[in-house]
C-alpha cells in the first residue's frame, strides 16, 4: 500500500504541476527515456527533450488553473520495480484515457511511459 500511495502522490503532483504551468514540476519524476503516446502530433515522443516539447504545444491551448488537468479516476497496480496506473483525465469539459507506466529506480517511482487518448465515437 505504501508504494501505491507514493505512486498516487507522484501522479497528483504531476497533474498539479500541469495546472500550475510549472515545467520543472511536470518533468520531475520522469525517466530520461520517457516514451509518450499522445493525442496531437507527434503521436509518439521519445526522451525528455521531445516530451518537454509536447507540453509547449499543450500550453498554447491551455491556460492552466483549476479543471485544466485533473485526474478524475485512477487505478494503480504495483510490482516490486514496475507499476502501471490507468484512469480518466479531465481537461476542461473533455475526458481522456490515461495510462502510465512507472519504474522504481533507486527507491523512487518514475514515470517511464504515458499514453493519453480520446475515446472515438462509433459510426
Amino acid at each position: 500500500m505504501q508504494d501505491e500511495n507514493r505512486i498516487r502522490h507522484v501522479l497528483e503532483a504531476w497533474a498539479q504541476a500541469v495546472r500550475d504551468i510549472d515545467m520543472a514540476g511536470i518533468l520531475a519524476n520522469h525517466t530520461d527515456d520517457i516514451v509518450m503516446f499522445d493525442v496531437p502530433v507527434p503521436l509518439q515522443s521519445r526522451g525528455m527533450d521531445a516530451y518537454r516539447e509536447t507540453w509547449e504545444l499543450f500550453f498554447q491551448y491551455s491556460s492552466g488553473g483549476p479543471g485544466s488537468f485533473d485526474i478524475v479516476e485512477l487505478d494503480v497496480t504495483v510490482g516490486d520495480t514496475i507499476a502501471f496506473a490507468h484512469g480518466i483525465l479531465g481537461i476542461g469539459a473533455s475526458r481522456l484515457r490515461l495510462t502510465v507506466g512507472l519504474r522504481k529506480e533507486k527507491g523512487d517511482w518514475l514515470i517511464a511511459h504515458e499514453h493519453h487518448s480520446y475515446p472515438q465515437p462509433i459510426g
